[in-house]
Formats: C-alpha cells, sequence, structure tokens
C-alpha cells in the first residue's frame, strides 16, 4: 500500500498572499490545524510551505504581531517536506518520525499537490494491518491446537 491510496486528496490550501487573519478563518471553517501553501504551476498547485495553528500562535500573538497585517507567506513554513504518491506508508511515518512532523503533504511525479497525509491516518491503517495479522496469528493457533489433539 502507498501513500497516494490513502491519502486524503482534498486539501485546504492558501497563496502566499493570502491575509494571516482569512487563513486562520479557513482552518476554523474546515476544522484543519494546518493549510498546505501553494503557488500556481503549469499544471497545478505546487507546495511552498505549510502553515499551521501552531506558527499563528508562536510567530504572531506571542511575539505581539498584528495579524491583520500579514500575509500566510510571512509566517509559513517555507520549503515544505513532501512526500511522493508511491511512497511506501512505512516510508513516509518514518519521514514523519525523523523530521518531528505529523502531516505531510503529498505530490505526484510533476511535483504537485496530490494529496495530504497525516500520522493519525498512517497510524489507523497500520494499526488495522496489525489487528489482522494478530486475527490470523490466533486462528492459527486454534488450528494447531484442534489438529494436534
Amino acid at each position: 500500500m502507498n501513500v497516494g491510496q490513502v491519502c486524503k486528496r482534498e486539501v485546504i490550501s492558501a497563496y502566499r498572499a493570502t491575509p494571516l487573519g482569512d487563513a486562520a478563518r479557513l482552518m476554523r471553517a474546515n476544522h484543519v490545524g494546518s493549510l498546505v501553501v501553494v503557488d500556481e504551476g503549469e499544471g497545478g498547485r505546487v507546495p511552498v510551505g505549510v502553515l499551521t495553528d501552531r506558527d499563528i500562535v508562536v510567530a504572531v500573538v506571542a511575539s505581539d504581531l498584528n495579524p491583520r497585517t500579514l500575509t500566510v507567506g510571512e509566517v509559513m513554513a517555507a520549503d515544505p517536506i513532501t512526500i511522493r504518491e508511491e511512497a511506501s506508508i512505512l516510508d513516509a511515518m518514518e519521514v514523519m518520525r525523523r523530521r518531528g512532523i505529523r502531516r505531510v503533504p503529498v505530490v505526484a511525479a510533476t511535483g504537485e499537490l496530490a494529496g495530504i497525509v497525516t500520522f493519525d491516518d498512517l497510524l489507523g491503517i497500520v494499526g488495522e494491518q496489525l489487528g489482522g495479522f494478530v486475527r490470523a496469528m490466533a486462528i492459527e493457533r486454534v488450528q494447531e491446537a484442534h489438529y494436534r489433539k
């Protein structure tokens, strides 16, 4: 199973020039804690940054800056870590663990935004697969006990 098979294809995004207040309202309206910041490329949207609710709190609110005067591009984390659609789920989890992040934009081979995958999404899938493995092992034990009688 690869990241392209499990990622969310509907990604809430913003542009660098989006006013920060508009971005915060977009997060609230969509019940998300981050936005993928994109530029329009020849074939579609290309990720150029990520803006999180934490970025707004730490970089703006805690620094006593006026959010009404800032844009997404002034606060976002530029050059986001991305992962290709073809990458495995385990590769995605390793990237997240190594970088200390919980969500990663997914890109097509062309570099265009294809989706987003979160650590929680991946953990749920791995948990289901491990549960299936445990169930198979339990059945095997029952069958083995039955044949040994």
